[in-house]
């Protein structure tokens, strides 16, 4: 099981709806052992929280900055964040 020590909350910006990114970071976030969550906001951004490891959340925010092949990442902001009650990676709601 993942060590859920460190969890951030990300604001990625750019062309990343419409893109495949929520199915891009719930793959790269599974292949790295984290729980968390991933959405789209009407804003045109994508949100995620990531918690694992800090060497697991680390690699996602890195990864997040290119994102999948058609995403265009201007900015990925983060802030620290509380861990998820769950485990697992999901798709939540657009907000």
């Amino acid at each position: 099981m993942a060590d859920c020590s460190t969890a951030r909350r990300l604001r990625v910006t750019g062309r990343v709806q419409g893109v495949g990114y929520r199915d891009w970071a719930t793959g790269a976030a599974r292949s790295l052992g984290l729980s968390g969550w991933v959405r789209n906001r009407s804003d045109g951004s994508v949100e995620a929280l990531a918690s694992g490891s800090q060497e697991a959340v680390e690699a996602f925010i890195v990864a997040c900055h290119q994102g999948p092949a058609l995403a265009r990442v201007t900015d990925v902001a983060v802030q620290d964040a509380e861990a998820p009650a769950e485990r697992g990676f999901v798709f939540l709601p657009t907000v």
